[in-house]
């Protein structure tokens, strides 16, 4: 008999006051007997709504059945069927808009917790399993992928799989993409997207670093040392600015480089030398996800005050609902209906305040949402010592600026067939955000598995 229980298993978590002071991760998981609790409220839908919802088809009814069943390993391999990183997703995917959301068990309650159960099922496989080296035969073909981040990962990965010689080119020292610069510790891990990485290259594919794509080489060389295909995953990573005075001041950071530095950098470890300030009263400007992860990272760097700042209502916040949680219990401050004006410094030219008008909500806009109108009179100051900006990136125009034929649209997002991921250059394909702008994660692997599968219709109808 199924389970029954209207809502999800707990998960163990940090204490807010304690976790608020360290990057150790938020969420401790399940142990063997949560999972198997929470799966057993799956009801095996004949039809499976779980799986339409997931931009990379796991079997999610499959896995969850072989946790319920105690077959832990079977659940990981059955996942990675068709995920190459199930232990990343597992912690970021916004699965409540997703999978979750077409759970027949929300409908009178909650979903089933597939998030936590995929991310148990790949923690399990980490501590308990083996991978195995696996090198599909060679079909004497070469691809080649430009940035290490989860498109390009998934599409290597993919095509690996297909017997082809993969070779990813990253323009930073580590792979990984966002997964390794722009999500905190805290919430995803280093250790465990190192450990993914790992078995991909288990699977024969090349990942060289440092390697600026559009400077080191071009598109056009690629395809002359020999790669029949190439794929564009180089992500979103030209941070947006307000164009407010102030923006210049020291201890103004774009979201991108604070957390590159925190993250990546390692800042927040005495044994790192990284430059960074020690900020006490910080700013975080949006309502993003990525506005929450630097929110939440200044307070383990010891901020002791914290606040968001954004135009719109919270109901408005594309931040994940989790994740807004996570910031309140952990005392991030939001200052809801305010935009800022201007960043004022002082005699050393350092931030001291961010001003701010209040707003309020008038007409909807282009997006749906109520557009945020300026209350005439109603400018304050918060005193800061740090202002992070975190209200948009989109694609660095590298790539599309020298590589000629490829074309982009006036975001400067690269202009694909949307069922085959092929852009207006023959042989170059791309997907992740630097086709759609900032996107998820899982979005990006989809296209990078619908990139794959074309580069290989593709090489194949040339034979």
């Amino acid at each position: 008999m199924p389970n029954m229980n209207p809502k999800k298993t707990p998960i163990p978590e940090q204490e807010p006051n304690v976790r608020n002071k360290n990057f150790e991760e938020v969420s401790l998981g399940y142990t063997e007997a949560m999972a198997k609790e929470e799966a057993e409220r799956c009801l095996h839908c004949k039809n499976q709504p779980c799986v339409s919802g997931c931009p990379v088809g796991v079997h999610i009814p499959d896995f969850i059945r072989h946790i319920s069943e105690g077959d832990m390993e079977g659940a990981y391999q059955t996942i990675k069927l068709t995920n190459s990183l199930p232990a990343v997703c597992g912690r970021v995917c916004p699965q409540e808009n997703q999978c979750e959301h077409n759970c027949v068990r929300g409908i009178k309650g909650e979903p089933v917790g597939i998030g936590r159960l995929e991310r148990f099922a790949a923690d399990w496989h980490i501590k308990n399993g083996k991978d195995e080296e696996f090198h599909a035969e060679h079909n004497g073909h070469k691809v080649a992928v430009i940035g290490a981040g989860p498109a390009g990962l998934t599409c290597a990965g993919d095509l690996a799989a297909k017997g082809y010689s993969v070779t990813v080119f990253e323009a930073l020292h580590a792979a990984g993409g966002v997964l390794m610069y722009g999500i905190p510790q805290f919430r995803l891990p280093k250790e465990i997207v190192q450990k993914e990485i790992d078995a991909l290259k288990q699977k024969g594919v090349e990942i060289k670093t440092d390697m600026v794509i559009g400077k080191v080489f071009s598109v056009d060389e690629l395809f002359d040392m020999g790669y029949e295909a190439v794929f564009v995953g180089t992500g979103a990573g030209l941070p947006s600015f307000m164009n407010i005075p102030g923006e210049s001041l020291v201890g103004v950071y774009s979201a991108n480089e604070f957390l590159t530095r925190v993250n990546l950098m390692k800042a927040y470890k005495p044994e790192y030398d990284t430059p960074m300030i020690e900020p006490k009263r910080v700013a975080v400007v949006g309502g993003g996800n990525v506005a929450m992860d630097a929110a939440r990272t200044s307070l383990r760097l010891g901020a002791e005050q914290v606040h968001i700042v954004y135009r719109r209502a919270e109901e408005q916040m594309p931040a994940r609902r989790e994740e807004v949680h996570h910031a309140k219990e952990e005392g991030v401050e939001f200052n809801l209906l305010c935009n800022p004006v201007a960043i004022h410094g002082d005699k050393d030219g350092k931030v001291e305040s961010i001003e701010c008008i209040r707003m309020e909500l008038g007409e909807a806009d282009a997006s749906g949402r109520r557009k945020p109108v300026p209350v005439e009179g109603s400018n304050f100051k918060i005193p800061v010592d740090c202002v992070v900006m975190a209200i948009g990136n989109s694609p660095n125009p590298l790539i599309r600026t020298t590589t000629e034929g490829l074309e982009a649209n006036q975001r400067g997002c690269i202009i694909v067939n949307e069922e085959t991921m092929r852009t207006s250059r023959e042989g170059v394909y791309a997907a992740g955000d630097a086709v759609s702008g900032a996107a998820t994660v899982i979005l990006a692997m989809g296209g990078g598995k619908d990139a794959a599968r074309s580069i290989d219709r593709y090489i194949q109808s040339k034979q």
